[in-house]
């Protein structure tokens, strides 16, 4: 299927969607399921959204392999919300009081732990600050707590682009991971964590919806000061519409796991992730005029970070990707340089026109 004048997306988030997604939802927008209305204007608690919401649930424990003694919450406030939520929900469960074990390898995990901060002891177990970000500590390095609830890391930092090679074994103590960049874009044993959570904007669909996946022996431990909207027993006792949720964010978010289904699931566009990843990497690594500086065991596979050698060219560089339509190149503010973000819906196709331009704007520089 072919999209007229469609560009090529390298946005962060909120990011590409796929193009049958869309144009199934642009089909379905007015008249949905002959009801003569969009889903958006019925109620959440109709039968027909309650087949939704049923039915993407069903389909998100296919694609990640979702044992029944984890609870799926579907919620809004994005990671910045599950950053209060996390703590309130599972820091009490510290032998010694409130506390948490935070791994901190970017700008996501740090926010993570200043916020948990507001509610306990959120101790830096690690950090790779000292390197710029660009590596992930030496598990050897690590210094957990006897006492934590909880360890705490972000699996892929959208920032920097650093991304765990792997779920790292922490003992008996419950990971709480943040897969808000990496979600469905590979394969995970979810047992291996006690909650994985992360917004629907980057891998998944549009913003607005937040996922999160808790292991169901961590629910009902959440301190008294705990809003009812983040109280994670409340919300999975009320099928996550303690208040209203976000409706249109939930049914695209279940064509987009019926999209990846369609694909093969998450094995299968692994490997086009990865294919496209190092596609990408080793132009970057051959090249005269660009070089990324993360660790090669860390990098991201999701967000590739790149910089001009010349800086001066950056300006250019922009401008003329964006005439080509590779657009949303430029980095984040905090780290500068360019980001490519190839999440599940960049097809093969716009990470090799993305190198072919590098490669002939290199030769004409």
């Amino acid at each position: 299927m072919t999209f007229d004048n469609r560009i090529y997306n390298f946005a962060a988030g909120p990011s590409a969607v796929p193009g049958e997604v869309l144009k199934q939802a642009a089909d379905e927008l007015l008249n949905w399921r002959g009801l003569g209305t969009s889903v958006m204007e019925i109620s959440h608690r109709s039968k027909e959204f309650m087949a939704v919401y049923e039915e993407a649930l069903a389909d998100l424990r296919t694609l990640m392999n979702i044992p029944d003694s984890y609870e799926i919450l579907l919620l809004q406030g994005g990671g910045i919300g599950q950053n209060a939520a996390i703590p309130m929900n599972l820091m009490a469960l510290g032998q010694n009081g409130p506390k948490a074990d935070f791994i901190v390898t970017g700008i996501w995990s740090e926010k993570s732990l200043k916020e948990a901060e507001k509610y306990g002891v959120a101790h830096l177990a690690a950090t790779s600050a000292d390197l710029q970000f660009n590596t992930v500590p030496p598990r050897s390095s690590w210094q957990l707590s006897d006492d934590a609830a909880y360890v705490h890391y972000c699996d892929n930092e959208t920032i920097g682009g650093v991304e765990f090679s792997d779920v790292p074994d922490v003992g008996n103590k419950p990971l709480v991971v943040d897969v808000s960049s990496s979600i469905l874009s590979k394969e995970i044993d979810v047992t291996k964590g006690g909650v994985w959570f992360g917004g629907a904007q980057k891998n998944i669909g549009p913003s607005g919806v937040t996922i999160v996946i808790v292991r169901k022996d961590l629910l009902g431990h959440s301190m008294k000061i705990t809003p009812s909207i983040w109280d994670w027993s409340k919300q999975s006792a009320n099928q996550s519409m303690l208040n209203t949720p976000p409706t249109f964010s939930i049914y695209m978010a279940g064509l987009g796991f019926k999209w990846l289904l369609k694909k093969g699931g998450v094995k299968a566009i692994a490997k086009i992730n990865q294919e496209k990843a190092n596609l990408l990497y080793n132009f970057i690594d051959q090249s005269s005029l660009y070089e990324n500086r993360i660790a090669k065991e860390y990098r991201s596979r999701m967000n590739v970070t790149f910089f001009l050698k010349d800086e001066n060219l950056n300006a250019a560089f922009l401008a003329q990707s964006n005439a080509a339509g590779l657009v949303a190149l430029r980095g984040h503010k905090a780290v500068g340089g360019m980001r490519a973000s190839i999440y599940n819906a960049m097809p093969l196709e716009g990470v090799q026109a993305l190198v072919e331009f590098m490669r002939d704007f290199e030769r004409r520089a």
